[in-house]
């Protein structure tokens, strides 16, 4: 059986840090457990960190999106932080955009875009992926 990735809660936001390559079961209990957790604490963010993740294959990537999918639905905004350049590069070579998943290169930017993501709400939220309106300029290119 896999182990279950802890799901940390630091104010109104859970953090997800992911330290071993996941397998596709471990990602089912992910998605599981998280869209407990934003239910039961009423966190209005959630950060999945990356950081540790050397190789992400379709199903992985295609449930990244799916937990930021459940999680706007549930009224908590997703970012993933710390993707390493192999793994973005893999996930564009399969195709995976990712579309509705913020990404910020470190959890303190993370951390940083969620807060000010929480003053714009869901409805008036133009981008439709859960996060501020910015200037056009994509979020980690922007130095966020």
């Amino acid at each position: 059986m896999s182990e279950r990735v802890p799901v940390l809660r630091i104010g109104q936001v859970l953090l997800v840090s992911i330290q071993t390559d996941l397998d596709d079961q471990a990602v089912m209990l992910l998605q599981d457990d998280l869209s407990a957790a934003v239910v039961a604490s009423g966190a209005h963010g959630v950060v999945i960190d990356i950081t540790a993740v050397e190789i992400v294959d379709s199903f992985v990537g295609r449930m990244l999106a799916t937990i930021a999918a459940i999680s706007r639905l549930l009224d908590a905004r997703t970012v993933v932080v710390g993707m390493r350049p192999a793994v973005a590069i893999t996930l564009v070579e399969l195709g995976l955009s990712l579309g509705g998943v913020k990404t910020a290169l470190t959890l303190d930017k993370g951390l940083r875009m969620l807060e000010r993501a929480r003053a714009v709400p869901f409805d008036q939220d133009r981008s439709g992926t859960g996060a501020a309106p910015q200037s056009g300029i994509p979020d980690t290119a922007a130095g966020l």
